[in-house]
């Protein structure tokens, strides 16, 4: 397959998917640009705040992005490109898109709230309290996954008698230093843009010069050099300043300025691919086994291995909690929901069509396990033919840039998941019809944005640490529970108000049962674990419990919202 029309044919079909299905979701759900979005009712200049739609894109695109659209592609291209190309543009017009609109615009219908109001408003308040449970527990794994993943991008590489090899750490150190300074200017830009109402026009050409000037100083300038752990607690004292401040400090600017990386690294990428146009020798199918094992480790069946593998690229949970959490209190008019939560899930879709292009331009030596990791089988292939455009030269600062960019966005999306995982925890102790403002007694002081925000901080750096790599195989799969959680809080609310909702029928029912067979596939495999017996059986014990766990929570809840939707039917019938 040649790489270019592979491209290309994979952007018409998005670009096709957005204008006609996306716009008849938008009017079977009666978007109304007239209605007074939560960023203007309830502004608050810290959590709400209204924000002009390129830079609340820049925000939702920088954190639902991270490395789920890279490492998802490349790990289930064993399967070859056909399902994963299917599923990827399937997934994204008909389940990812629809799951992400409607949980933006399900959120601001209740004003700002979580998918785990809008559960409780249309399911029951006991679906809400185990939503948001599940929801916390699954962000405080992210919180650890991905300050994980900044700490090692940042951390000091040590010779055998303890001393930094400068040699082997200076690019790590290029990407703290560059990541440090981008912070700064981000501080920057929010200030003026937002208190000296500076033109967005303007500001935006001298950001994205400051980002470049930025990346040259970084590059050439270098000096810190820290461990992983040190990093680590460095990581956490940040995301938990960041998640407390005002939004329009550090979120809404650094967000909006982190997503010209993203849009400069899919321009490099295009360019190349187009200009390269290689015809890649990766197989259209493989099988419906992975029997190539590149990493070391099957992915087995191809279902339902493919649709829990490839998230971000085509659905993925963790969305409706940004769109619910944070973008959905910031949206400026209805209108923009659209664009920013339709239109993002569809360019996470391009860049996942991209991270197949890829992966298989070195398709030899990923298939051999001679490189396997995503992010660099990512910049090696992209680089490689952007190179072959643009001569040898260009490589080395083509795969740093590539590299810099994932990072920029795994540091956005810790933070973005802290403040998220800070919102769950106030609504899950804050009664149905209540406010969080007119709690008292223990429930004002657990609430209180600090404590909450330092709970999760600490829980979330302290699993990093030590454990979160031993139960992280099971995020895969609570991942897209996720989504057919927010799948089916969205139909139920839909059908509640009297609008059209049978769009999300069969999405719904179909990750739910993807959820459900993987998590029988992984409680099998901890048994046999158990059964084996041997060190580190503690580890399957702790698995196959939170497996069990998981599909339990999932048959509950989709019992409620089966009730729910029975009864809405039952009343429908009656009226």
């Amino acid at each position: 397959m040649n790489a270019a029309l592979f491209l290309i044919i994979g952007i018409v079909v998005l670009v096709i998917g957005y204008i006609f299905y996306g716009g008849w979701l938008a009017k079977k759900w009666g978007i109304d640009n007239s209605r007074v979005t939560p960023a203007h009712e309830l502004e608050d200049g810290k959590d709400y705040c209204p924000a002009k739609a390129p830079v609340l894109m820049g925000h939702h695109f920088s954190s639902i992005a991270g490395a789920g659209p890279i490492n998802g592609p490349i790990q289930a291209a064993v399967f070859g490109w056909v399902p994963v190309m299917l599923w990827v543009l399937i997934g994204g017009i008909f389940f990812g898109g629809v799951h992400d609109f409607g949980a933006l615009f399900a959120s601001i219908r209740h004003k700002g709230q979580s998918i785990g109001e809008v559960i409780g408003d249309a399911i029951g308040p006991k679906a809400k309290k185990l939503f948001i449970i599940f929801s916390y527990l699954t962000l405080i794994l992210v919180v650890a996954a991905f300050a994980s993943i900044v700490a090692n991008t940042f951390k000091a590489t040590y010779t055998a008698d303890g001393a930094v090899d400068v040699a082997a750490s200076s690019a790590n150190a290029s990407t703290a230093i560059i990541s440090i300074m981008f912070i700064l200017m981000a501080i920057v830009f929010g200030f003026f843009v937002y208190r000296r109402n500076a033109p967005l026009g303007v500001a935006t050409v001298i950001g994205v010069i400051g980002i470049a000037a930025c990346m040259y100083i970084g590059l050439n300038w270098h000096p810190i050099y820290l461990s992983y752990t040190v990093w680590m607690i460095i990581v956490g004292l940040y995301i938990g300043v960041a998640s407390v401040t005002p939004v329009w400090i550090l979120l809404q600017p650094r967000d909006y300025l982190s997503s010209f990386l993203l849009y400069g690294m899919i321009i490099l990428a295009v360019v190349g691919i187009l200009g390269c146009h290689p015809v890649v020798d990766m197989p259209a199918f493989t099988g419906f086994k992975d029997t190539l094992a590149p990493s070391g480790t099957s992915l087995g069946y191809m279902f339902p291995a493919l649709f829990v593998t490839i998230a971000c690229g085509a659905v993925s949970g963790f969305h409706s909690l940004v769109g619910s959490g944070t973008t959905a209190k910031q949206l400026d008019q209805e209108k923009d929901a659209k664009p920013i939560a339709y239109g993002g899930m569809l360019i996470e879709c391009a860049l996942a069509l991209i991270s197949v292009c890829a992966v298989g331009y070195i398709w030899a030596k990923y298939s051999s396990g001679e490189t396997v990791t995503p992010t660099v089988v990512f910049a090696t292939g992209l680089a490689s033919m952007f190179s072959e455009v643009f001569g040898s030269g260009c490589y080395n600062a083509v795969y740093s840039m590539l590299i810099l960019a994932v990072s920029a966005f795994c540091l956005t999306s810790v933070d973005t998941a802290t403040r998220l995982a800070r919102y769950m925890f106030q609504e899950l102790f804050t009664p149905q019809g209540q406010d969080v403002k007119d709690l008292t007694g223990w429930r004002k002081v657990i609430t209180n944005p600090y404590v909450a925000t330092a709970i999760t901080v600490v829980a979330g750096v302290a699993l990093g640490l030590t454990g979160y790599a031993k139960i992280w195989a099971l995020f895969g799969a609570a991942n897209q529970l996720l989504a057919a959680l927010g799948l089916l809080a969205v139909c139920c609310w839909l059908g509640k108000i009297g609008r059209n909702n049978k769009m999300f029928y069969f999405p719904m029912f179909f990750m739910l049962i993807v959820t459900l067979t993987s998590l029988v596939f992984t409680i099998k495999a901890q048994v046999a674990g158990i059964m084996a017996g041997g060190q580190g059986v503690a580890w399957f014990y702790i698995r196959g419990i939170i497996g069990v766990l998981l599909v339990i929570l999932a048959i509950d809840l989709v019992v409620e919202g089966i009730k729910a939707l029975a009864a809405q039917a039952k009343q429908r019938t009656a009226a």
